[in-house]
């Protein structure tokens, strides 16, 4: 008996996806890249930096954090936030490679929404910016 799953454009029959996988899943979606998608390894980290922006919340909570919790709470408190955050990374990168779109969260929160949540979900993504 003959196998009659397809796969999907950006998947190929031995499993590896193309080193481009995104263009393929793009044309899926009905659209055509434009834009340039890679980043040097000093470009990222800039980005990545100013968007967790360490400085700014490391010297509001310092003192905090000393004060109630004492360093054990820093210790504790950096594995544990990590491990969170990385778990949240984790699953924007699998919606990312879901849909890899210029639009990002404001397109994935619709396409997660369905079409009767899609504005007010998208709305709420642009209002949490």
């Amino acid at each position: 008996m003959g196998n009659s799953k397809s796969l999907p454009s950006n998947v190929v029959a031995n499993g590896y996806a193309p080193l481009d996988s995104g263009h393929a899943r793009l044309r899926e979606l009905g659209y055509k890249q434009e834009l340039k998608r890679d980043l040097s390894v000093i470009s990222n980290f800039a980005f990545s930096f100013s968007v967790i922006s360490v400085l700014t919340g490391v010297t509001t909570l310092y003192n905090t954090g000393l004060n109630y919790g004492g360093p054990v709470s820093f210790v504790y408190g950096w594995f544990i936030a990590s491990a969170f955050t990385m778990i949240v990374a984790l699953s924007m990168a699998e919606i990312c490679s879901s849909y890899p779109t210029s639009g990002g969260l404001y397109y994935w929160s619709a396409k997660l929404a369905g079409p009767g949540w899609a504005p007010f979900a998208s709305w709420i993504t642009g209002c949490g910016q």
